[in-house]
């Protein structure tokens, strides 16, 4: 994989895809979508997202549907889960499936987006 790995986020909220790209975006190549199938279109057209992190509760699509279609055909992606009401069942069962990498909680910690961002690339430059 590229060495210029994109950051995917997914939101419906309008103020957390700015919080996010702005946080994030000085560093790291940040794109954003605000809702699930948005997000699978970008997928299909920008190869070079390796990382997404998603936001669980979004109408019409949620963060684990957004992780487990997008996976069965990107494989190689990795998968992150934000939400501000707990682990889920549907969160733990992802995880354990390799759905998704981890879950993360909103309001989110810089240094722990960070410290995954970091971690997901060095594994994404061993594919």
């Amino acid at each position: 994989m590229s060495e210029q790995v994109k950051i995917l986020f997914v939101d419906d909220e309008p103020i957390n895809l700015l919080v996010f790209e702005t946080c994030f975006g000085e560093h790291h190549s940040v794109l954003t979508a605000n809702s699930g199938q948005e997000a699978l279109d970008m997928l299909e057209s920008e190869h070079s997202i390796g990382i997404v992190f998603t936001d669980m509760r979004m109408p019409g699509m949620n963060g684990i549907e957004l992780a487990r279609r997008a996976k069965a055909i990107y494989p190689s992606k990795m998968f992150f889960v934000l939400t501000g009401y707990g682990l889920t069942e549907a969160i733990k069962a992802a995880i354990d499936e390799g759905i998704v990498k981890a879950c993360l909680y909103k309001p989110f910690d810089l240094d722990e987006v960070e410290s995954e961002i970091a971690n997901a690339k060095i594994e994404l430059s061993r594919v």
